[in-house]
């Protein structure tokens, strides 16, 4: 099969070229610099020239801050660049597979009662910041005019590439003796290698449509941190404080669970987030002593 990878410098872009190195696909791998998805006529070329089979879009705007300031950038890369893929794929007749959040969802305290597994695919988006809305923009593109595609919506994503919050957590337990740490946000990490994985068997099943991958167990920032320490050694102390303690510009969800039935239904079993994060930190520990 032949793949285009959109995006190809971000940690999920890298997750995949990496994933698929050894493989028997043939890969052509686009940072923002090769191709700017915001460009109509580059993104129609490229798909003439390249001639893939499947695009995978990694390319997004994802600082939710700064989505708050700038969200003209939030909306022509998240929704206009990816209305500009849904509309080549649709041309040139390629899979397009789309990376999106639980930013999608409100995330509110009632939905935490009334949804105990997290949200399912069905269940109706509500975004309630720039960048929510700009990925939620980006979605119902490619449900338009899209032909075959296929929607990820990922939580929390962390990696061995780029920035995140566990490599974050990592580097500020080396630093610091005495950790503030948000306890009021439920969620699940979603691993990159887990999600490239997840998305090929999806793929290799011939499924098309909305689908969520992240770890199982529902957790806070601070649990999720408590178990980064106790896997590092490291002696930091963490104190658990609330999001108002922490104002930031974008309203964050109070809850962003993803339920994952649906792919478990498919038999894809997803990965405890314990066993994830002990898998990334792994990962990180290799990447570490090669360099």
């Amino acid at each position: 099969m032949k793949i285009l990878i959109t995006g190809a410098s971000g940690q999920l872009g890298r997750e995949w070229v990496r994933y698929l190195e050894d493989s028997d696909h043939e890969v052509s791998a686009c940072d923002s610099t090769a191709l700017d998805i915001t460009d109509r006529e580059a993104v129609h070329s490229v798909l003439q020239t390249e001639e893939p089979d499947m695009l995978i879009n990694c390319a997004a705007y994802t600082d939710v801050d700064g989505a708050e300031d700038n969200p003209e950038m939030a909306y022509s890369v998240n929704e206009i660049g990816v209305q500009n893929l849904a509309h080549a794929c649709n041309r040139h007749q390629v899979l397009l597979i789309h990376y999106s959040t639980d930013y999608v969802f409100a995330g509110s305290v009632e939905d935490k009662k009334k949804l105990p597994d997290g949200y399912d695919e069905e269940f109706p988006p509500s975004p309630n910041n720039v960048y929510g809305k700009s990925k939620r923009g980006g979605e119902i593109a490619i449900e338009k005019f899209a032909d075959r595609w296929m929607i990820i919506r990922v939580s929390w994503l962390c990696g061995q590439f780029g920035e995140n919050f566990i490599k974050t957590m990592l580097r500020l337990s080396q630093e610091k003796d005495r950790l503030q740490i948000v306890d009021d946000q439920t969620g699940s990490p979603s691993y990159c290698f887990d999600v490239v994985e997840k998305t090929m068997k999806l793929v290799e099943l011939d499924q098309t449509g909305i689908f969520h991958v992240s770890s199982k167990g529902a957790i806070t920032w601070y649990n999720l941190t408590q178990e980064i320490i106790r896997l590092s050694g490291s002696n930091t102390a963490l104190e658990a404080v609330t999001s108002a303690d922490y104002p930031m510009k974008a309203e964050r969800p109070a809850y962003s669970l993803l339920n994952t039935q649906k792919i478990e239904n498919l038999g894809l079993e997803p990965i405890s987030w314990k066993d994830g994060l002990k898998r990334l930190m792994n990962q990180l520990n290799e990447l570490n002593h090669d360099h």
